[in-house]
């Protein structure tokens, strides 16, 4: 059985310090910990179990609609409750959707490690130089969507457990599994030694996307908007391109990646 709610009437509360200022320390860090945001990220939080839930901060009206979410979560997490006021004063704005939880994080996974791991046919999303928290969140949607193994990511792209890019992703940050090897060198080397063959999607490249055939281990690589990939690692793959109207060379990179992804996709 579930403890009852905790109700939360100080905004100086100990017991959810975690919680406070939460864009400041978006940007700073919080100990190990990330927010996690909106009830379908939530849900996806308590049941993939890939991190633990260390506690909840629901709005007081939206308690009884949480109930099902909940269930999904560790019995003996904390569930705290608060009014919109209180909520929005630990919050440090406005908070209209009334639903955090606290995750923790994992040690960072072993991406040789992973990548040994997955399946003979396996398909990687890799991403350098990605620093935008929308695009690193929706291209974690699309890796779910088109069930994707794994996400590596260069040390230059941004963190995908930042708030914002969890909840662009609909929590896949929280399910597909992820780890950052190093510069956009270590993660070339990695995929190589785990035997994937690599593919790099850029305006230029020299295949039309029609042309992708996944054959074994596959590896997709998407770099930054406007400077892309870097032209030696390009350089040491295959390149492909998606044909699109004449004087309109580009898309963005999340989009153009779901595309990609598409047309390498197995259901399984």
């Amino acid at each position: 059985m579930r403890a009852e709610p905790i109700h939360i009437d100080d905004a100086g509360d100990p017991r959810i310090a975690g919680y406070r200022a939460i864009r400041e320390r978006d940007l700073v860090g919080r100990e190990k910990r990330f927010v996690a945001e909106g009830k379908v990220v939530l849900n996806v939080l308590f049941s993939a179990r890939r991190f633990e839930a260390e506690s909840a901060l629901i709005l007081d009206r939206r308690l009884d609609g949480m109930a099902d979410t909940l269930a999904l979560a560790q019995p003996d997490m904390p569930v705290y409750v608060a009014s919109q006021d209180v909520m929005d004063a630990i919050a440090g704005f406005h908070i209209h959707r009334g639903v955090l939880a606290l995750g923790l994080r994992r040690g960072d996974d072993d991406a040789d490690a992973l990548l040994a791991g997955l399946p003979d046919d396996a398909l990687v999303v890799a991403l350098s130089g990605i620093s935008n928290h929308d695009n690193v969140g929706a291209i974690f949607r699309n890796a779910a969507a088109f069930e994707a193994d794994a996400v590596l990511l260069d040390d230059a792209c941004c963190d995908p457990l930042y708030r914002k890019a969890i909840r662009v992703s609909v929590g896949a940050a929280l399910k597909v599994p992820f780890a950052v090897p190093g510069d956009e060198e270590a993660l070339f080397a990695a995929l190589a030694r785990n035997g994937f063959a690599q593919i790099a999607l850029s305006p230029s490249g020299a295949d039309d996307i029609a042309a992708i055939a996944r054959q074994g281990r596959t590896a997709l690589w998407l770099g930054t908007e406007g400077e892309g990939l870097a032209e030696a690692t390009m350089a040491r793959m295959r390149t492909v391109r998606i044909p699109m109207s004449p004087g309109f060379d580009s898309l963005n990179v999340a989009t153009a990646g779901a595309i990609a992804l598409h047309r390498l996709w197995r259901p399984r």
